[in-house]
């Protein structure tokens, strides 16, 4: 957000059928948790429960999914016949955790597979013509993509041509025109009766296996209690998940919060090397996001993603921490390269007022295709507008787009598709290919789509918080209780409250550029951090409004409430705004990078 840009408090929609004195007691809960779980969609107590167990056994057939059936029925001939199978992922963590997904489970069911991740810079995004012909020429019958292949329709042509049966498995918008395929497996196929449409590419590849588990076990593949237990993959799956920035709730919650605690368990040697480069001793999703997931990311930004997928894979310790070693080594060239590509982007937007433009589109030849998807969600993070930034070689380019609530990136970039080569994604993040002379038609056409579908209350940058409270509700009971709704991310985002009319005390800045002071109200007071707002110090004056983390604070063997401050107001000009929906999915848990292509 730009200095001085005002940011808008607005309230998480709570669904008007909700009963939260009902949840609460038939839950069991505090009044506060029932109204987060309220403004997250549980209008009754069945809801409720299933939101807070979050049970595998709950989640939907796997054959609901569109071509499950026949993608399966031919996988388990390939296994049978003892063919060769290929897996092509793409080179991003949710592509790599897929790879890896699908290559050790399809081995432990008794496939003979082999794998390939395009090189981002020679191959680019998406289903590999070159790798395809390779793998005809290995003896190849049959390849199963992971995240990438939806829209890969010459490709698609070409593995026909070459006798190669296709299985494709993704999770972005399909576009009007689906390739030649055996089977595609895509919750978001219009003619798909998965109810989960938000799955990660990995995930859609974990059902695939689920369901393919299901047939072998009918078939009497396995003798009693030989049979493989899946639950031990979801590492793999709640690393891509988390990752791809997917909505964690519904299947994707399930999924990633039992992922989350073998990731904690580190029964993967190569995860236990990722995470002792990166520092991280306790996992979460914010460690997974900004910590884990950057590491693997980086290989397929800069070189070759393979290297993550041989990592995943890898069963000897001391080769994992030599390869973990490497992945830290480019992490830190990634993040050199993206901080110059983020500042000669700034230098470009210098004295530019937002204003006058509701989107940002930069082309450069000096720019590295790996990380100017990072960059653009800095650019959004700071401006609040739809950002495309484009790589130059030659007369091509390859861009990342970054969105905000209100602009559906793809829907966008479908309209404007006749001055691009390529496109595809989401509707927060995209990517795209052109021809470098329309690039300035492309700018033109985007901009004039943003103007009309972002009003000016759009473009304003918002805060949300779940509900308002007296201090004295943020008992260690209430929070610890709170903490329990974990994961979270984008859908679940972690509880914000609003506190009104505090008087904060012992103000002083510690670190480089935070806040420590105490907040009073009514004869209770909390201790709270402000991260990255000293520089606003000078505006705690008088009483105060505040929106803020209620968490759990454990220093020296004790436990305290402590309340993380995300913004504060003077409390007589402060109002709430309306109440809107949040569906800004921009990032892993609430704040940071944008991990995806």
């Amino acid at each position: 957000m730009e200095p001085g840009q005002a940011c808008r408090w607005d309230k998480r929609e709570a669904v008007e059928l909700a009963d939260d004195e009902g949840l609460q007691r038939s839950l069991g809960i505090s009044l506060l948790t029932a109204r987060v779980l309220a403004a997250r969609g549980i209008v009754n107590a069945e809801q409720g429960r299933e939101f807070l167990q979050a049970r595998l056994a709950d989640l939907p057939d796997p054959f609901l999914l569109q071509d499950m059936e026949a993608a399966v029925s031919r996988l388990v001939q390939a296994i049978r016949a003892g063919e060769r199978i290929a897996v092509h992922g793409d080179y991003d963590v949710d592509g790599v955790t897929g790879t890896a997904l699908l290559v050790e489970n399809l081995r432990i069911f008794g496939a003979d597979v082999v794998f390939h991740v395009p090189l981002r810079l020679t191959e680019g995004y998406g289903l590999s013509v070159s790798a395809l012909e390779q793998a005809a020429a290995d003896g190849v019958k049959l390849v199963i993509t992971v995240d990438c292949g939806i829209s890969a329709l010459d490709a698609a042509r070409r593995a026909a041509e070459l006798g190669l049966e296709l299985i494709v498995t993704d999770h972005h918008q399909p576009p009007d025109r689906l390739p030649q395929a055996l089977a595609i497996i895509n919750p978001r196929r219009t003619d798909c009766a998965y109810p989960c449409k938000d799955l990660a590419g990995v995930g859609v590849a974990f059902m695939l296996l689920v369901a393919l588990r299901q047939r072998l076990r009918n078939a009497g593949i396995w003798t009693a209690g030989r049979e493989p237990d899946l639950r031990f993959a979801l590492d793999l799956v709640a690393l891509g998940t988390i990752a791809d920035i997917v909505p964690l709730r519904g299947v994707n919650r399930s999924l990633t919060r039992i992922g989350l605690t073998l990731l904690e368990q580190s029964r993967r040697v190569g995860v236990t090397a990722l995470k002792k480069v990166a520092g991280v001793e306790q996992v979460t999703c914010g460690t997974v996001g900004f910590r884990l997931a950057p590491r693997l990311n980086a290989a397929g930004r800069l070189e070759d993603a393979r290297q993550g997928v041989e990592l995943l894979l890898e069963s000897s310790a001391e080769r994992a921490v030599l390869v973990a070693e490497q992945l830290d080594a480019v992490n830190r060239e990634r993040q050199a390269v993206e901080q110059r590509t983020l500042q000669q982007a700034l230098d470009r937007l210098a004295g530019w007022d937002p204003r006058t433009r509701n989107s940002i589109v930069l082309a450069d030849a000096d720019w590295h295709p790996g990380v100017i998807g990072i960059v653009a969600s800095r650019l959004v993070e700071r401006f609040h507008r739809p950002t495309v930034l484009i790589a130059l070689d030659g007369g091509s380019g390859k861009g990342s787009g970054r969105s905000i609530r209100g602009f559906h990136l793809f829907r966008a970039l479908q309209s404007c598709s006749g001055s691009l080569q390529g496109f595809g994604g989401h509707e927060y993040a995209a990517g795209l290919s052109i021809a470098a002379q329309r690039v300035e038609d492309f700018a033109r056409e985007f901009e004039a789509l943003a103007r009309q579908w972002l009003s000016e209350d759009d473009l304003q940058p918002r805060q949300f918080f779940d509900a308002e409270v007296e201090l004295e509700e943020l008992t260690e009971a209430t929070v610890q209780e709170l903490a329990g709704l974990a994961p979270f991310g984008p859908g679940n985002p972690q509880p914000v409250v609003l506190a009104r009319q505090l008087v904060l005390r012992q103000v002083q800045r510690v670190g480089d550029n935070h806040l420590r002071f105490t907040a009073c109200q009514g004869g209770y007071s909390l201790p709270c951090i402000a991260f990255g707002l000293a520089e606003r110090a000078d505006e705690l004056h008088g009483p105060m409004d505040l929106l803020c983390v209620p968490t759990l604070n454990d220093w020296r063997g004790r436990t305290s409430v402590q309340l993380q401050v995300r913004d504060f107001r003077p409390a007589e000009t402060c109002s709430p705004g309306r109440i809107v929906e949040e569906e800004n999915l921009a990032h892993s848990d609430g704040t940071g990078p944008d991990l995806r292509r």
